[in-house]
């Protein structure tokens, strides 16, 4: 390390330094358990059990089976569940983290999605994403990343009912939607379904 660089670190570790002693005690607090938290969320994500088991309350997740799924919606199981739910994990390539947990009817509602088949008719199912995060295109069933015209949205947690057209009759169903409360997710296509926020949107 060259003595310039060492000076610049050094300068920099005394105002650090100097800006946590000057921190009232309640801002380190909240900054230590902002940290705690990225520190969790990243060992979360290193973790496809873990991550999927992020999706749900602990009662359902910790019994579930967790698969993840390929490109061709293959579904490989991580782990044997016994509770007749099963997880995935935060899918890599979408920007927010997006595990689920479904139950089994919900699981042939997702087996359809992924594969791009018609879902079973009045099979309703529940899924959890208590993970929330930048859930998907509110529009495109299949859209990966944000873009200027596929209607990007963000609910935080939430629950989803699959299944059932009649649940979805009264409400919201636009690009745009209002994610503080229920609305349709996908509506117009075979996968459209309700989704429920179980906490306002941050």
């Amino acid at each position: 390390m060259t003595s310039k660089s060492s000076r610049i670190l050094l300068v920099a570790g005394v105002i650090a330094l100097g800006a946590c002693m000057k921190e009232p005690r309640g801002d380190r607090d909240s900054n230590a358990a902002s940290a705690e938290a990225n520190t969790a969320s990243r060992a979360t994500a290193n973790d496809p059990v873990a991550s999927a088991e992020s999706a749900a309350p602990a009662s359902i997740a910790h019994n579930a089976s967790v698969v993840t799924a390929d490109a061709k919606g293959a579904m490989t199981e991580l782990r044997k569940g016994s509770n007749g739910w099963t997880c995935m994990p935060d899918a890599p390539d979408t920007p927010g983290p997006d595990p689920m947990c479904f139950d089994q009817n919900a699981a042939q509602w997702v087996q359809a999605w992924v594969g791009h088949k018609p879902p079973p008719a009045n099979v309703v199912g529940l899924m959890y994403m208590l993970e929330g995060g930048t859930d998907a295109s509110n529009t495109d069933p299949y859209a990966k990343q944000p873009t200027a015209d596929n209607d990007w949205v963000k609910t935080g947690p939430h629950i989803m009912v699959v299944g059932s057209k009649d649940i979805l009759a009264g409400h919201p169903s636009g690009g745009k939607p209002d994610t503080s409360v229920p609305y349709v997710m996908w509506a117009g296509t075979p996968y459209a379904h309700l989704m429920v926020p179980v906490r306002p949107a941050s």
